[in-house]
């Protein structure tokens, strides 16, 4: 132990030295001459010059970074005109190619503010680059460490002090208890056998009694909503969607071929039933499509509609000896009580298939999209609007309503009393 607190001393006060010495350096680094030179740039120099572009002067970036001579670049900055006055050749090429205009003299700055200058528009000027190559390359560039990864150095280093103070702290607490009590170091004494009960805890919960009504009663009320939700939910098939004799892609006609829901379903705009196509109206199309566009070999779904049908589509010819109906399973089964006319909501009401029957045009094999619960069709007679206007069928019920105003004759017939659906359903 002696020897664990000794190396904790030593490792202690080095890391105090490497931490305080870092610390100094990050502060150091943190204040530079180029600061004090942007103060004076905007002070003194922007009027006339920017970093990376040319105003009434040159653009200031390049030229010092192509110039290394920062003695000449100071004496140029304080007194341009003294250089040009003893003929210094770069005095002179500098004025002579910006058409001859002479630049402000700066005889208040001594040579430290120039400086400053200097630093601060190579800077500036190479962030201005580092900027572009970034914008123009997806690879990021390496710009140093920002002031978030400093701060997060600084809280590891004080977390890691904290760390050494609290196990310094717990080493010397040992030492003292081992000074103290040398014993603990001693073999340990005899292990006690006695057998534990394991189930002594739930007896002493079963004993319990308000823990046992408060579990009672959670289970009561867990079971009596399970149950209610059960009942709720029975013959009610959101999700159903049965293996069909024949895979048919409603994705693909209804989605990327955009078909249009009547062309196969053509009684759903003018009867009670939807109705399911018969394969004539697959043969309009598939007599003489029987692959995808992508596929080499024809389709084994599509050979199912030949078979059924009876059709060759190496003769190109049928026979009727040979079909047999396909037996599709029904997906959306309203109960016998139920009344459901397709015409009156498409026809009439102009409601989309999609409302009830939900995304087809993106459904691979059709499924049960809706609960068709009678709370279901009410809330979606509450909520839909009804369009009045040049519908012959509300037109009809508006002058039955009239004739009932007036003490008119109104008969069953005007109330729709013939239609077959009202007796055949």
């Amino acid at each position: 132990m002696s020897s664990i607190s000794f190396t904790f001393k030593h490792f202690y006060r080095a890391f105090l030295l490497v931490a305080g010495l870092a610390i100094l350096s990050i502060s150091a680094n943190a204040q530079t001459d180029a600061t004090k030179g942007e103060a004076i740039f905007k002070a003194k120099c922007t009027a006339c010059h920017a970093i990376d572009k040319q105003v009434i002067g040159p653009a200031l970036g390049p030229q010092l970074t192509k110039e290394t001579d920062d003695k000449w670049l100071v004496k140029w900055i304080q007194n341009n005109q003294a250089l040009m006055a003893a003929k210094d050749k770069k005095a002179m090429d500098i004025y002579n190619q910006f058409n001859q205009a002479g630049m402000t003299v700066f005889t208040d700055l001594s040579d430290a503010d120039a400086g400053n200058i200097i630093t601060y528009v190579r800077a500036a000027y190479k962030d201005i680059q580092d900027k572009a190559k970034a914008a123009q390359a997806t690879v990021a560039v390496e710009q140093g460490p920002s002031m978030l990864i400093v701060y997060a150095l600084l809280g590891v280093i004080i977390l890691a002090f904290i760390v050494i103070l609290v196990l310094n702290r717990v080493v010397k607490t040992l030492d003292n208890l081992v000074a103290t009590k040398p014993e603990i170091l001693m073999a340990p004494a005899a292990v006690d056998t006695t057998p534990v009960d394991k189930y002594a805890t739930v007896k002493r919960l079963a004993k319990n009694k308000k823990l046992v009504f408060f579990v009672l009663l959670c289970v009561s009320i867990a079971g009596g909503s399970w149950t209610w939700v059960s009942l709720w939910n029975t013959n009610v098939h959101t999700g159903y969607q049965p293996v069909q004799p024949i895979k048919y892609p409603h994705d693909l006609h209804a989605g990327e071929m955009q078909i249009k829901c009547q062309y196969c379903h053509s009684g759903a705009y003018k009867s009670k039933n939807a109705s399911i196509p018969s394969l004539n109206v697959c043969m309009n199309c598939h007599k003489v499509i029987d692959r995808r566009k992508d596929a080499t070999e024809p389709s084994t779904e599509i050979a199912k509609i030949y078979t059924a049908i009876g059709f060759d589509p190496k003769t190109q010819k049928y026979d009727s000896t040979l079909a047999r109906p396909v037996q599709w399973v029904r997906i959306h089964n309203l109960p016998d009580f139920a009344y459901f006319n397709h015409s009156q909501h498409v026809t009439v009401g102009k409601i989309e298939c999609t409302t009830c029957h939900g995304p087809v045009q993106s459904m691979k094999e059709m499924y049960q999209y809706s609960p068709l619960t009678m709370k279901w069709c009410i809330q979606c007679h509450k909520r839909t609007e009804i369009n009045y206007k040049g519908n012959a069928y509300y037109e009809k019920m508006e002058a039955v309503h009239e004739l009932l105003r007036k003490g008119g004759k109104v008969t069953e017939a005007q109330m729709g009393g013939i239609e077959c659906g009202k007796c055949h359903y």
